[in-house]
């Protein structure tokens, strides 16, 4: 299954997650019992199987890895300080335990890639280094889409579809991006869960890009049986 995203359909779409990102925001202050479930998307992700991780080895793929597991008790300050971590949502303990192992699974693969991309926000760029153990290019462009009034949000949703659209250079190799769940809620009726995967395949500016599939953190252990590597 395969969903190519349009540039027009990704203007027109409303933000069904909107709930979800009031939901969140009200989570340091709130109980968690007494905070509204926002509705469920429609959209079924894919779960990544070996022919994914063979289109991955071939290379010019995009994958985007939503940061690890968060403390929503320590919502992000507003306005965010991206050079001050403390007024920023953190990853939990158990989120890094996860990233970290998330990356030995990923190393496994042995998938091709060259440049690790992330978005200014203290919880991408540790995910991005615990998990793919390159140097980092931080995207000062690249910011946590949710609550953000719409003047600033467009050009952070349009760095998200710049980087997922772009072609790959060298070809043989795949573009890494680490950002946040609402920058993919904005393109399409998906907003991942922490330390997921997802796997694009760009088509250019004028396209925009197509999803493949997605790796949770749980479906790791099935991936890599489906490849005889348990």
């Amino acid at each position: 299954m395969s969903t190519p995203a349009t540039p027009h359909s990704r203007i027109l779409r409303l933000p069904w997650w909107l709930g979800w990102a009031l939901a969140w925001c009200l989570a340091g202050q709130a109980h968690a019992d007494t905070v509204a479930i926002p509705p469920k998307a429609t959209f079924t992700p894919v779960p990544a199987t070996a022919q994914h991780v063979t289109l991955l080895r071939a290379g010019g793929l995009v994958i985007y890895m939503r940061h690890g597991a968060t403390d929503a008790r320590y919502p992000d300050l507003i306005p965010v300080q991206l050079n001050d971590c403390g007024s920023q949502r953190p990853l939990t303990d158990a989120g890094r335990l996860q990233l970290d192992q998330v990356g030995r699974q990923f190393a496994r693969l042995g998938v091709p890639y060259e440049r690790v991309i992330s978005s200014p926000f203290c919880r991408a760029v540790e995910s991005a280094r615990r998990v793919f153990q390159r140097p980092v290019d931080v995207d000062a462009a690249l910011r946590y889409t949710a609550a953000m009034p719409e003047a600033e949000k467009a050009p952070a949703v349009e760095r998200t579809r710049h980087w997922l659209s772009l072609p790959v250079e060298p070809a043989s190799t795949n573009r890494v991006i680490v950002a946040h769940g609402p920058n993919i809620a904005e393109l399409m009726d998906y907003l991942p869960g922490e330390g997921a995967m997802i796997l694009f395949r760009p088509l250019g500016p004028e396209r925009g890009f197509e999803y493949l599939a997605t790796i949770t953190p749980d479906h790791w252990p099935t991936l890599l049986r489906m490849l005889g590597m348990p």
